[in-house]
């Protein structure tokens, strides 16, 4: 029996994907769901699962662009299995010996044809500009140097010779240009500005070296930045709800959930996952939803309902080592957080210069709907939070916040 595989739906509004990449070849055996294939749509890679055991003819080539419930291979369920699991075709291609190539002559190079052969309105061209035919890599026929390549020539100027100087043409894939439209859309029809503030990190470093370990022994999580930045942008937006908004035509939808995208960097690209109910989560439960999308990014198990709906998003540009950024704004929201690297700076407090770790934020939001005082506002609230994150983010109960 043939089996069609056909491309299943994986989102409401995807209606197209790519396939990206061929994990068998054609003729191999494979397994009922076993992996044969990584698709992208415009919102995530998804793996393909085969829906039977047998031989596979693949359908389409990596690169097509395939429509959701086209046929992409096909499965002989019939098929025995081969001894040791190994591909039919493979097999085949065993048995045959490997024959003796027959000397051939070998061609010269067509630059060192070339080196000889300049047409004389090249020549002449070549010396008015001192350049030596040598230096050029001729595309007449055989290698011959011609005129427009005399023209277009230029001259070295002295820069060394040798070394590689090849380039290489890949397509990107269906999701990073998903990711280009709309960081070009979010550039050209939002009116984006940012603000920028300053975070002393004293305060969280010393809750995190006290109880890290606790911590971590208790729910086998680390405690690390992020939830202690996501408690202080939920209570942020609560306080400033126009930053939890968004235009839709000539209305502002306004929200009274915080659904906070997380900016993640995945093996096919970045990827934006979506904490639900943020506002809810605690301190342990950030952490484990944080760590649970991660693993899913970096895995390609993402899927499409996993990365939208978000409302808000944070961007930790910071582990990368990056001091200082103008985070561009995920459409539809109307704000993004970036964080960046922590840094040992002289600052003043109490009239005295001290060393103290501290962190740029960055607040990139659509000035359309966002003034700047709540802009400001909030970015300062997440300043004070941060700064001060027992009183303000535990209520003045580190250990019943971090429920050691």
């Amino acid at each position: 029996m043939i089996l069609e595989m056909k491309v299943p739906s994986p989102g409401e509004s995807i209606k197209e994907v790519e396939i990206a990449t061929w994990l068998v070849k054609d003729g191999d055996y494979v397994e009922k769901d076993q992996a044969i294939a990584e698709v992208d749509s415009d919102k995530a890679t998804l793996e393909l699962p085969a829906e039977a055991s047998g031989i596979i003819t693949l359908k389409a080539e990596e690169g097509d662009a395939v429509a959701v419930g086209a046929v992409v291979c096909l499965i002989d369920t019939a098929a025995a299995k081969p001894d040791g699991g190994a591909p039919a075709k493979e097999e085949a291609k065993v048995v045959e010996a490997p024959k003796a190539a027959a000397p051939v002559a070998t061609p010269a190079p067509a630059a060192t044809y070339a080196t000889q052969a300049p047409s004389p309105a090249a020549k002449k061209i070549l010396e008015e500009k001192n350049i030596q035919p040598s230096e050029i890599v001729g595309t007449g026929k055989d290698g011959r140097i011609t005129k427009d390549d005399a023209v277009n020539a230029v001259p070295s100027m002295g820069t060394p010779t040798g070394g590689n100087r090849g380039s290489e043409r890949t397509k990107l894939s269906m999701l990073r240009r998903k990711v280009a439209e709309r960081l070009v859309s979010a550039k050209n029809e939002t009116a984006m500005l940012t603000t920028f503030n300053e975070v002393d990190m004293t305060a969280i470093y010393a809750l995190r070296d006290q109880y890290k370990e606790e911590f971590k022994a208790k729910h086998g999580l680390g405690l690390g930045f992020m939830s202690f930045f996501t408690k202080a942008v939920t209570r942020a937006l609560q306080l400033y709800p126009d930053v939890n908004s968004m235009i839709d035509g000539q209305e502002k939808i306004s929200f009274d959930f915080c659904d906070i995208s997380v900016a993640v960097s995945g093996p096919k690209g970045l990827m934006v996952p979506v904490m639900r109910k943020a506002e809810t989560l605690s301190f342990r439960g950030v952490e484990a939803e944080i760590k649970r999308l991660a693993i899913r990014a970096r895995d390609g198990q993402i899927t499409v309902d996993e990365m939208t709906g978000g409302t808000f998003t944070i961007s930790n540009g910071g582990v990368f080592g990056s001091m200082l950024s103008t985070p561009i704004i995920n459409p539809p929201q109307s704000g993004i957080l970036g964080m960046h690297n922590v840094v040992e700076r002289a600052i003043v407090k109490n009239g005295q210069i001290v060393i103290a770790p501290v962190m740029y934020v960055a607040l990139s939001y659509d000035h359309r709907i966002i003034d700047g005082r709540e802009s400001v506002g909030f970015l300062v609230a997440v300043k004070e939070a941060l700064e001060n994150p027992a009183e303000i983010l535990m209520g003045g109960n580190v250990k019943k916040a971090l429920e050691l």
